[in-house]
């Protein structure tokens, strides 16, 4: 009984990182989350979708969970106005691979909607 609890244990845990590796589970999650929150954030909803797949599939997890500094900070307006306030945001996140993808993900997800 004890060893079949083990395999049942080790067959879910390698499920479950089959699904957050190759499934693509985490990145799905993760832009999920970016998409919402640049909505939330004033941008459409299909330059949202855009610039939240490009950045799910350019940055780490880690990478990912910097970008919640991108709130407001005293004295700025809730929601960017242009995608150079936008910018200035990500940038002080301190993380040049951030602010690259997010300021080429940005341009291309425009040029993009036409």
């Amino acid at each position: 009984m004890k060893r079949i609890l083990i395999v049942l244990a080790l067959l879910a845990v390698g499920g479950v990182a089959l699904w957050a590796t190759i499934g693509g589970g985490l990145q799905d999650t993760a832009e999920g989350r970016l998409e919402d929150e640049f909505v939330a954030r004033g941008l459409p909803q299909p330059m949202a979708g855009c610039m939240a797949e490009r950045m799910a599939q350019r940055l780490s997890v880690l990478q990912l969970r910097k970008l919640e500094n991108l709130r407001a900070q005293e004295g700025e307006r809730a929601i960017p106005l242009s995608i150079a306030e936008f910018l200035e945001r990500v940038r002080r996140v301190d993380d040049d691979e951030v602010l690259e993808v997010a300021a080429s993900s940005a341009a291309v997800c425009a040029f993009a909607r036409g």
